[in-house]
């Protein structure tokens, strides 16, 4: 018998069943191919806006995404660098063969992994319990936990035009059939979602001299916190171009053979995602969309046509490439494609990622809504960290809303009603100059430990790192300059002067103000800075601190004042049926979602504050 088992070898799994080995639990990994684990089958990147921040809380906790694109990454950019700290992002270009391989490398080292290439039909259950897995032969391996990581392999089925077949996950792999109905008879509600992807093409067809380059930053920051440096590696670069008014003519007349505007596909898209024929539908008015041409590693010719998703027939898709600047003479290697899926409403998921239905069963992934490998990665590790801790029978791990950026996923998936693929955005957590990507080891770097994820080394850098700030913190709130000393390099800036001796933190709140000036303006202030510190993450941390000082402790007021409600728990037996005064949507709304506290219930859709009112009364009872 396995601990646990972990059905899926996709972004969620592989960080589901290193996280359950990591914490010393006998782990079997099922994937119907073990050649695809981690594999990228959409856009061949990590990170960006809201991603980067979860990538780095996954390697704060102890995953390995973050490792493995630094490791495989050609190309890395820091987005957002023109805004505040708040909305900075690291995103990569990956190495799409070598991310995979990669992976797999890293798990087959992990000694209590095994790994089987079989597919799941069946959750075995005992007493309302997961108890093991039936596999397509027909074979019971039982465990004494589950994690369902299935991806879009639920009864998927691919569209191109009119013609549609069963697929997993690209065209060449099959579906998973069989799961959806046998958790359906157990009482699970589920729903049809789709995802798209855009047609790759050859590199060498493209005229490179009508199309931008992009190339990535000189000095790339890694995302890994134990990656001191990335150097000086290899690059490549991606291109800009962009539809034109004859590319959207010609998509148009393919539309009477979409899948998408003839009812063939019935699950919902992404939003914030659309296909190319969406956004010309939608967009009518905009005469053209940017198209990013991208790399898919070092040893392919294959390149990725960001922003050009579509289920368009194979000869549409082809006119309308022609028609874009810089791919006049394009050649194709495959076509785009829609796929429709199964997934299962994630209100029926706890905060844990535990079922209501049945016990020791986890979901994580596209399972439960979302999109993004970001976003199934971190659902991964949070469902093996608290698999673990509860074969172990310790207190689960629960990351709230101030916590991190998976703790705002988590808490929309359980309390907002999911009829759409799931991103995260910056703009969904209230309290996102909190959870920057620069702090994310110094916020969940204990977590990991707590849970054997994160080796005692790298707590203790850590600890030091957390010390350094705080003393680097106190040195420039008492460190004072006098008007002679600071004044003629305001000047040069086009800065105020200061009339008065202020401490170096006052000074370093000035927009446009940063460590270096103050270093050039006393070299006593930089030599007992160095002396506490080299680092430089640790300069841009307490500098971030000191700058937006306000905004952070009203953030933290805000998040203590939650914290309150967020203790206020409510049995999951609770009798809303029974309660005089909720209006009856919110008592539909909360008999449906079963929350797990009067914070969690405040945030769903359709309760009102004079339910919680009514609920705060009752439980105080």
């Amino acid at each position: 018998m396995y601990d646990i088992i972990v059905a899926g070898g996709g972004h969620a799994g592989c960080e589901a069943a290193l996280a359950a080995a990591r914490s010393g639990m006998s782990c079997l990994l099922i994937s119907s191919d073990l050649t695809a684990l981690a594999r990228m089958s959409c856009n061949p990147a990590i990170g960006g806006v809201a991603k980067g921040q979860i990538t780095r809380e996954i390697d704060a906790l102890g995953g390995e995404m973050a490792k493995a694109i630094d490791a495989t990454g050609v190309q890395f950019r820091m987005l957002n660098l023109s805004k505040g700290p708040a909305m900075h992002s690291p995103r990569a270009q990956a190495d799409r063969t070598r991310y995979s391989m990669y992976m797999r490398r890293v798990i087959e080292k992990e000694e209590h992994i095994d790994l089987l290439q079989d597919t799941v039909t069946e959750i075995h259950v005992q007493s309302k319990k997961a108890a093991g897995v039936r596999l397509s032969t027909g074979t019971l391996i039982p465990a004494k936990a589950v994690i369902l990581t299935c991806g879009t392999f639920l009864n998927g089925l691919i569209h191109i035009g009119l013609n549609h077949f069963p697929g997993g996950r690209t065209i060449a792999e099959p579906p998973v059939t069989g799961l959806t109905e046998n958790l359906a008879a157990h009482g699970f509600r589920y729903g049809r979602l789709k995802t798209g992807t855009p047609p790759r093409i050859d590199k060498r067809s493209v005229d490179y001299s009508l199309v931008e380059e992009q190339k990535g930053d000189d000095d790339p920051v890694p995302f890994s916190f134990s990656t001191r440096s990335l150097g000086s590696i290899a690059q490549l670069s991606c291109f800009l171009t962009r539809t034109t008014s004859e590319t959207h003519d010609i998509l148009r007349t393919g539309f009477d053979r979409s899948p998408l505007f003839t009812g063939k596909v019935q699950g919902t898209g992404p939003r914030y995602c659309p296909s190319i024929e969406d956004k010309i539908n939608r967009f009518s008015h905009k005469e053209s969309h940017h198209i990013f041409l991208e790399p898919e590693g070092f040893d392919t010719n294959e390149m990725y046509v960001n922003g050009f998703s579509t289920s368009l027939p194979e000869d549409i898709q082809m006119k309308g490439l022609k028609s874009i600047p810089g791919l006049e003479q394009v050649k194709m290697i495959r076509p785009g494609y829609a796929i429709e899926y199964d997934y299962f409403f994630p209100y029926q998921i706890g905060n844990t990622l535990e079922t209501k239905i049945i016990e020791n069963l986890y979901f994580a992934g596209q399972i439960n809504g979302t999109s993004g490998y970001e976003e199934a990665a971190a659902q991964g590790i949070i469902a093996g960290i608290n698999a673990s801790l509860k074969i172990r029978e310790r207190e689960p791990l629960i990351l709230k809303r101030s916590d991190a950026y998976i703790g705002v996923l988590i808490d929309d998936l359980i309390t907002k009603d999911t009829d759409e693929p799931y991103r995260m955005f910056t703009s969904s957590a209230e309290h996102r100059l909190l959870l920057r990507h620069d702090n994310a080891d110094i916020r969940l770097c204990g977590y990991g430990f707590s849970s054997g994820l994160v080796s005692a080394a790298s707590m203790a850098a850590c600890v030091l790192k957390t010390e350094a700030i705080r003393q680097v913190r106190t040195l420039a709130e008492n460190f004072r300059f006098r008007p002679e000393m600071i004044n003629p390099l305001l000047a040069e800036q086009g800065l105020q002067d200061i009339p008065a001796s202020l401490s170096a933190a006052n000074i370093l709140k000035r927009h446009g103000v940063c460590f270096q000036m103050l270093f050039e303006s006393s070299p006593a202030f930089r030599e007992q800075v160095h002396a506490l510190t080299s680092d430089p993450l640790v300069l841009e941390q307490v500098e971030i601190d000191i700058k937006y000082e306000g905004y952070l402790k009203r953030d933290l007021l805000m998040a203590e004042k939650i914290a309150r409600l967020e203790s206020l728990q409510i049995p999951q037996t609770f009798p809303y049926a029974d309660v005089m005064g909720l209006s009856n949507e919110g008592r539909e709304k909360l008999m449906k979602h079963r929350p797990e506290s009067i914070g969690q219930a405040s945030r769903i859709l359709g309760v009102s504050p004079s339910d919680i009112s009514v609920l705060m009364i009752k439980i105080g009872r």
